[in-house]
């Protein structure tokens, strides 16, 4: 190679080397960018939130006579199913991730926004809650420290029982009574419409943890007692499980 080729080479690939180096320094901006959002991406749950609907622990004939099978079929296997679906995709469409069925309750504002998930998650709860604290060889009265709170709160069982009764029986068109702790710790019995709960702080009149719910919605009791709300409200009180209310109260106060 002649001298001049030679040095004419040499100086080309210095100022290569010059080069590379300031060229790269225009590139972090779009790579850390990049970075960012994998590091986005890696820390995000980006498995939605989903739920599916709870099995029941008993036959859909158990609390006969006091409630019928085929209202318990279809109250369950349409009603209960079509919330826990359209909640599921509710949760989806609203990126939901990282929170559990309370947390997502309790975050609900009066919105158009919310208007779905309020629905569909209330239905969710609401149902799921009732089940629960409804069972075969149940009723009677509740006993030990839910008995004691209930005493304290409303003077007796009696005096409760009216006030429960009340708030189920005056609840305007479709919706829940409701046995609750406040944030007081203190029980109270409230009723919401719809499928709102007192769960949702920003919607409810009166926020609290529900220990016991009544479903007042037509479905929950028109194939076996039509227009006579009352009576499906007293034949409720023959399958509350006052072991699980209980249980739900200790949850939540201890």
């Amino acid at each position: 190679m002649k001298k001049r080729t030679f040095l004419k080479t040499t100086g080309i690939l210095a100022l290569g080397a010059l080069v590379a180096p300031l060229a790269s320094c225009n590139e972090p901006a779009t790579t850390e960018n990049e970075q960012e959002k994998n590091k986005e991406s890696e820390n995000t749950d980006i498995t939605p939130v989903s739920f599916e609907l709870p099995k029941l622990e008993y036959g859909f004939d158990a609390l006969a006579p006091h409630i019928d099978a085929q209202t318990m079929e279809i109250h369950h296997g349409k009603h209960h199913a079509g919330y826990t679906k359209k909640f599921n995709k509710a949760l989806e469409a609203a990126k939901v991730s990282g929170k559990s069925l309370e947390e997502i309750l309790t975050g609900l504002q009066d919105n158009d926004e919310d208007t779905n998930l309020r629905n569909n998650g209330g239905g969710y709860y609401n149902h799921k809650l009732f089940w629960s604290i409804m069972g075969p060889n149940a009723g009677g009265q509740p006993e030990g420290k839910l008995a004691e709170a209930i005493n304290g709160t409303f003077d007796s069982y009696e005096n409760f029982a009216t006030q429960f009764k009340d708030a189920a029986a005056t609840q305007f068109g479709s919706g829940w009574a409701w046995l609750c702790v406040g944030e007081d710790g203190k029980l109270f019995v409230t009723s919401t419409p719809n499928q709102d709960n007192p769960l949702m702080k920003g919607i409810a009149e009166k926020a609290g943890t529900p220990i016991m719910g009544l479903d007042v919605w037509e479905h929950a009791y028109y194939l076996n007692y039509q227009n006579r709300r009352k009576e499906y409200i007293n034949a409720f009180f023959n399958v509350v499980r006052w072991d699980k209310v209980a249980e739900n109260m200790t949850k939540v106060i201890g």
